[in-house]
């Protein structure tokens, strides 16, 4: 699942898929905003972790778990 988020003041948007559900990942960022976190982490398929300032974060965008089509469609 592809996770987009946004950082105010930065012209570039942090982008990355995501193993996790999407209900986890709002959990988590949910759970940090509501407890005035400084910042959340969030890893990707890979194993890398991201660290993101909950002040500073301008929007969230999380992608819908769909399997891939294969072929042409008409």
């Amino acid at each position: 699942m592809e996770v987009r988020i946004g950082i105010q003041n930065s012209g570039r948007e942090l982008a990355f898929e995501s193993a996790e559900s999407p209900a986890a990942v709002q959990k988590t960022i949910g759970d940090a905003i509501e407890k005035q976190a400084t910042h959340f982490t969030l890893s990707d398929e890979n194993g890398r972790l991201y660290l993101v300032p909950t002040a500073s974060l301008a929007y969230v965008e999380v992608g819908s778990e769909k399997t891939r089509r294969v072929g042409f469609v008409a």
